[in-house]
């Protein structure tokens, strides 16, 4: 059945409006024109504000996730880390009070009366994106055996992406080789320039940062449009080719500050593995010291003994060790001349042999 309840508001159109005789019937209708105009174009603008608001708000979201990405990766920076979580849900209650500002907007724009400069619509254009469809979030040990299965396969193709400078290069090696457009590969990328830091290989480190940084832009314009990765980094390539100059700064300002990131996460690990080695080290020269002698003894045996020694008889000494076997007696009188419970020749040469 046809839905005709849209007719049902609509605003008069200035042919069909009956004005008074006196009236300049011509200036009214330019008039209500001009005002409805004005109207529709403080809509837009209000809408266009409100989009591009929450635009900023998902760029920021996800350049903040970015930042927390690497940190992980580089297991270091904790107090960084809870930092960015902190602003991560921040931006994230900011982007949902955006759109819900806007689906209030879109409800208002819904209910407004239709008019001549709005009912007639061109029926044979339309727009098709390549929409990505929502995936559940992995797992961390999905994600972990996911990358090392990716970087087992694929490390050769990465390691020659990572060594490219000029972006037709890089545009065509993608074009060829499109399964290296994924975070698998910006992350590994990112470990390249910690471990090549940390080797003082700091040119090498600015050159693989560069590709690092240009698979993170191509991944975060697709999170933004909402597409698969493969399908949009040829417009990564075509607008950053085209010298705009308000996103070449921010891929520069970006890149900088991911190169002294890289830096940072080096000098944290180089300098626990000082620390470790000096424990390691100190360890090796710490003596563990030795039980007491006479804490060594069986308990009965020392009692016996100690017998002999408090009554100062040394034919008891010698009866109580004859009874012993000859090893195990010298073993124990050798723990008790270490211990101190008998000195030999202490007077004039009063012992036992």
């Amino acid at each position: 059945m046809v839905d005709y309840s849209v007719w049902d508001h609509i605003e008069v159109s200035d042919d069909e409006d009956e004005t008074h005789p006196n009236i300049d019937t011509a200036s009214l209708f330019r008039w209500r024109h001009q005002a409805r105009v004005e109207r529709m174009e403080q809509f837009q603008k209000e809408k266009e504000e409100l989009d591009k608001g929450c635009r900023e708000c998902k760029r920021k979201l996800a350049e903040c996730q970015r930042k927390m990405k690497e940190l992980e990766v580089a297991e270091g920076g904790k107090g960084e880390l809870e930092k960015l979580q902190a602003e991560a849900q921040q931006l994230k209650n900011e982007e949902r009070s955006w759109e819900s500002k806007l689906e209030e907007l879109r409800k208002k724009e819904k209910n407004m009366p239709w008019n001549v400069d709005t009912l007639s619509k061109d029926g044979f254009s339309k727009s098709v994106f390549n929409v990505k469809p929502e995936e559940k979030e992995e797992t961390e040990e999905q994600k972990e055996k996911k990358h090392k299965t990716f970087v087992e396969r694929h490390e050769k193709q990465i390691k020659h992406f990572g060594m490219l400078r000029r972006w037709d290069d890089s545009q065509k090696y993608l074009s060829d080789n499109p399964h290296l457009v994924c975070e698998e590969t910006a992350n590994y990328l990112v470990i390249w320039c910690i471990d090549l830091e940390v080797e003082e290989k700091h040119a090498l480190m600015e050159q693989v940062a560069h590709q690092t940084i240009v698979m993170q832009f191509i991944l975060e314009l697709a999170k933004s449009l909402k597409v698969d990765p493969r399908a949009c980094f040829r417009q990564f390539f075509t607008k950053i080719k085209t010298a705009d100059q308000q996103y070449l700064e921010g891929f520069t300002e970006e890149l900088e500050a991911f190169k002294e990131r890289v830096r940072g996460r080096a000098r944290a690990r180089l300098e626990k593995a000082l620390r470790d080695y000096e424990e390691e080290e100190r360890q090796k020269r710490v003596v563990p010291v030795p039980p007491s002698p006479s804490q060594s003894l069986p308990v009965p045996v020392l009692q016996e003994l100690q017998k002999c020694f408090d009554v100062k008889d040394v034919q008891m000494l010698q009866d109580t060790i004859s009874k012993m076997d000859p090893t195990e007696a010298k073993y124990h009188m050798q723990r008790c001349i270490d211990s101190g419970l008998w000195v030999p020749n202490a007077r004039g040469g009063e012992g036992a042999e």
